[in-house]
């Protein structure tokens, strides 16, 4: 297993999740980068100039809420799954959401997982750490290289 920094690009709109994602890397002492986009123009906007760029600058792991300004999260994740340079990083979909419509779409859209936002700060705590410590120590992450 390795610890290594992972790139985490963070879609949400709602400041309070955002800083609580933020803490809550932090407080699982697993090093790590997160480049936050606030909407879902905004976020395939920037992925699609990643992805045109160089791969090297891609995430390596996003985290997506579903109710999104602009764009929602399903719209993004469609574009993402449809673009050869985006379609194989991992997509977490973390949202307020628990409908089943949301849940059944967004794996249909190939999400890699999806989670419901917990109310509570510390069962919000322990989720991000599991995210983190799961995709950071054991998931195996493409390179960019052979991507």
């Amino acid at each position: 297993m390795t610890n290594q920094p992972i790139d985490i690009f963070l879609v949400e709109d709602n400041e309070g999740d955002i800083l609580l994602i933020q803490e809550s890397m932090d407080e699982a002492n697993l090093s790590n980068r997160i480049r936050v986009v606030r909407d879902g123009e905004e976020a395939f906007q920037t992925l699609e100039d990643l992805g045109t760029s160089s791969l090297k600058n891609l995430p390596d792991i996003l985290l997506l809420d579903i109710n999104l300004p602009k764009k929602n999260g399903h719209e993004v994740l469609a574009s993402i799954k449809t673009n050869p340079a985006l379609k194989k990083t991992p997509i977490i979909v973390l949202t307020n959401s628990s409908s089943e419509n949301d849940i059944f779409k967004a794996y249909d859209h190939h999400a890699n997982c999806y989670i419901v936002k917990p109310l509570e700060i510390q069962d919000f705590h322990h989720v991000v750490k599991k995210i983190k410590e799961f995709w950071n120590s054991v998931a195996k992450l493409p390179k960019p290289s052979i991507l």
